[in-house]
């Protein structure tokens, strides 16, 4: 090889290697602030007796994590793989699942914290999936709801893998995940709500909806609430202002896609009335169509009880009972 042709080849080489490197080494985005660790610390100071609910898999449940759902190529920060964390009935059948979305503002948190209440769930005889899904920093609306939906067919197309009945699952969601869980719940069959992010040629269709302190409309004054700072979490999520993007701002307002078609709901609330904004509407139209909903309160001034015991057990039996007495009609 001649000494000219050795040095383009070199060159090539180093080029090649160096963007390899780069796409092994992106780094994507994250808020870690939302974590059970630091919420303990947040909140202990006025809740003195209050105990983290633990990640302890139950007898009788069986765990598969980090279970790739859908890659999603071309981001830009390279191609990506999303994850959920499986958790089923160890015993031969079919069983209803649901899906389970963690809060954090759109912005921070980790399926992680969904994990004890869907063990809990498991060893009542539900199958849980705990979702990963892009947040603000890595993608803006409505990235989030497109990798939900392709989760949802994920666990159609894997049904016979995990023991779940393809036409028994549901939602649930805590805060900006409750807010997810009633948009994705409520958009059955909305073509501009699928997305593309894999596992296409299978239903994203919900059953029943748990909305855990979740705001169902962003256009409520309660939600609305225009002196907020523009690094203010749905802000940043929905890409502007309300007076920048009205139509998105609606647009992500589960409210607003409900119909006499939606399926049953559910409520559960902390003590902050702001993070119900738009559920007596809700509700309203909902008894106007004849559809089932329900509500319960824990009268606490604490956004994330779910976390924490003494709450997370009632929650979760909440949860079972209102899945139970909606997906076996």
């Amino acid at each position: 090889m001649r000494l000219f042709d050795k040095a383009v080849f070199i060159l090539i080489f180093i080029l090649n290697f160096q963007i390899w490197a780069q796409k092994t080494n992106i780094v994507i985005p994250r808020d870690t602030s939302f974590n059970t660790t630091n919420e303990y610390k947040k909140q202990f100071k006025h809740f003195p007796y209050i105990k983290v609910a633990k990640d302890i898999l139950p007898k009788g449940v069986t765990e598969n994590r980090q279970v790739i759902y859908t890659t999603l190529k071309n981001t830009p920060f390279g191609d990506r793989d999303l994850h959920v964390d499986v958790f089923s009935p160890k015993k031969s059948g079919k069983y209803p699942a649901l899906i389970m979305v963690h809060g954090g503002g759109w912005r921070s948190g980790d399926k992680k914290l969904q994990i004890p209440m869907a063990q809990k769930l498991a060893s009542k005889g539900i199958v849980t999936v705990c979702v990963e899904y892009q947040l603000s920093m890595e993608a803006k609306y409505p990235a989030a709801v497109f990798n939900i939906k392709s989760a949802v067919r994920w666990m159609r197309a894997n049904a016979e893998k995990y023991n779940i009945d393809p036409n028994k699952i549901a939602i649930s969601g805590c805060s900006a995940g409750g807010q997810l869980a009633m948009l994705v719940g409520l958009t059955n069959g909305v073509q501009s709500k699928e997305g593309d992010h894999g596992n296409l040629g299978f239903s994203s269709e919900i059953q029943a909806i748990v909305d855990i302190d979740g705001v169902v409309d962003f256009m409520a004054p309660s939600s609305l609430n225009l002196n907020r700072k523009p690094n203010s979490p749905d802000i940043e999520w929905l890409g502007g202002t309300f007076y920048e993007k009205p139509e998105i701002w609606k647009d992500a307002s589960g409210i607003f896609w409900a119909n006499e078609k939606s399926c049953p709901v559910l409520f559960i609330n902390s003590g902050f009335s702001r993070f119900h904004a738009g559920q007596d509407e809700l509700i309203g139209m909902m008894k106007e169509w004849g559809i089932y909903t329900e509500v319960h309160k824990f009268d606490v001034q604490m956004h994330p009880f779910w976390l924490f015991e003494p709450w997370v057990d009632p929650t979760v039996n909440y949860i079972y009972d209102f899945l139970i007495k909606n997906l076996n009609k």
